[in-house]
C-alpha cells in the first residue's frame, strides 16, 4: 500500500517503511548499472545542472533562476532538462564513451510516471550506429531485473518480461497496425502535410482542433498506441518522422524518417536515443524551428547554445540514449508510482 499522502507525509515512519523495499532496490540497480557501463568500457561524467539554455524543445519547459556575479551583474540561467547538450561538448572535447546519471529538471511535469526533478542515465558511444545504444537498452532491462529477480513487470494492468527478445517495429508499421494510419504518406520532403494526417485522424474518431498542427496531431496518435507497446515483450519504436527528431541525423534510405527510436515495457516510455546529427546548420535550423513552435503555443522561446553549435562541428559521429532511471526501478521493483522510488519527492502543495 502506498501511503503517501497530505496527512501522511513522505516522510512518516510508515510511509518510509512502505517505500523502504523500493529504495534498497534502487540503490542496488543503481550500483549495477555503473558496474555494467564501467564494464563496457565507459567513463561517468557529472554534468552542472545550471545551464545557459535548459535546451531546445518545444515541449520542454525549464525551472529559470539568475545568477548574480561578484561585481552584481546578473544573468539568467535555467536547470537543465537534460545533460545531452553537454555530454556532446565532451565528445566534441574527445571523449570517446561516456555516461551520466543524475537529476535533470523539467517543469509543467507531475503524476504517476513524471516527477519535477528525476534521475536520467544518459550514454554516448563515438563511431557507433544507433543500434548499438538500442542493445545497450536492453542489456539495461537485465542488469535491473537481475538485481530484483523479477521478470514479470507490470504497471496497470499491462505486464512484460523485459528478458526476452525486444519486439522491433518503425512508427509507421506501429501505426499502421495499430491506428489504421499511413503516416508516410503525410510526410514529403518539403515538410509534413498537415491536412493529410487531420483527414486521416478524423476517419480514426480523433478530434483535431483548426490551429492544431501536424505534430499536434502525430502525438494523439501515438499516445493512442502507448498501451499497446511493450505488452509481453519490449518494444523499441524506431525511426521517427524527421521533423519529431530535433536532435537526430536522417535515415540513409529515407530522409522522411531518423535515426530516432524510444523503448517501451508495459506501455510506458523508459528510453529514448538518437543517432546524433552533427551538421550545425540544420542543427541552428532545427531548434530555431522548435523555438518557433514553444512561442506559438507558449508565448516563451529559449536561447540557443551557441557554444554547442560551436562544438557541434567538432563532434565525432555518435550515438546516444537516455533512461528514465526512476521508471525503470518503478517496473523492476513492482511501484506503482514515481514518487515510490523517489528518496525525497516533491511534496504536494
Amino acid at each position: 500500500m502506498d501511503r503517501i499522502s497530505k496527512k501522511q507525509p513522505w516522510w512518516s515512519r510508515e510511509a518510509h517503511e512502505d517505500r523502504q523495499p523500493f529504495l534498497m532496490s534502487r540503490g542496488l540497480i543503481r550500483t549495477a548499472v555503473r558496474s555494467w557501463f564501467e564494464a563496457q568500457g565507459f567513463t561517468e561524467v557529472e554534468i552542472g545542472s545550471l545551464q545557459t539554455t535548459p535546451g531546445n524543445e518545444a515541449h520542454l519547459h525549464a525551472f529559470q533562476t539568475e545568477f548574480i556575479d561578484t561585481d552584481l551583474s546578473r544573468r539568467r540561467l535555467y536547470l537543465h532538462t537534460s545533460p545531452e547538450l553537454a555530454c556532446k561538448k565532451l565528445l566534441a572535447a574527445g571523449e570517446r564513451k561516456i555516461f551520466s546519471l543524475g537529476p535533470v529538471y523539467r517543469n509543467r511535469e507531475r503524476g504517476p510516471l513524471h516527477a519535477p526533478e528525476f534521475t536520467m542515465l544518459e550514454w554516448y558511444r563515438a563511431g557507433a550506429p544507433y543500434r548499438d545504444v538500442m542493445a545497450d537498452c536492453i542489456a539495461l532491462l537485465k542488469v535491473a531485473a537481475d538485481i530484483t529477480k523479477n521478470g514479470d513487470w507490470h504497471w496497470h494492468s499491462v505486464s512484460c518480461d523485459p528478458l526476452k527478445q525486444a519486439h522491433r517495429t518503425t512508427v509507421a508499421e506501429a501505426l499502421k497496425q495499430l491506428a489504421g494510419i499511413d503516416l508516410l504518406a503525410t510526410l514529403a520532403a518539403d515538410g509534413p502535410d498537415r491536412d493529410a494526417l487531420a483527414a486521416q485522424a478524423a476517419a480514426a474518431g480523433i478530434n483535431v482542433a483548426d490551429d492544431d498542427t501536424w505534430s499536434d496531431i502525430f502525438s494523439r496518435f501515438v499516445v493512442t498506441i502507448e498501451p499497446r507497446l511493450g505488452v509481453g515483450t519490449s518494444t523499441l519504436l524506431t525511426e521517427y518522422p524527421t521533423v519529431e527528431a530535433a536532435l537526430a541525423r536522417p535515415c540513409p534510405h529515407d530522409a522522411r524518417v531518423a535515426e530516432r527510436f524510444e523503448l517501451y515495457c508495459c506501455g510506458v516510455e523508459l528510453a529514448n536515443g538518437f543517432g546524433e546529427l552533427t551538421d550545425a546548420d540544420e542543427q541552428r535550423r532545427r531548434f530555431n524551428a522548435e523555438m518557433e513552435k514553444k512561442e506559438k503555443r507558449y508565448g516563451q522561446r529559449y536561447p540557443l547554445d551557441e557554444d554547442f553549435l560551436s562544438a557541434l562541428s567538432h563532434m565525432p559521429p555518435a550515438s546516444g540514449c537516455a533512461v528514465g532511471f526512476d521508471r525503470l526501478v518503478m517496473l523492476a521493483t513492482g511501484a506503482s508510482r514515481i514518487d515510490q522510488v523517489l528518496w525525497t519527492p516533491l511534496p504536494d502543495a
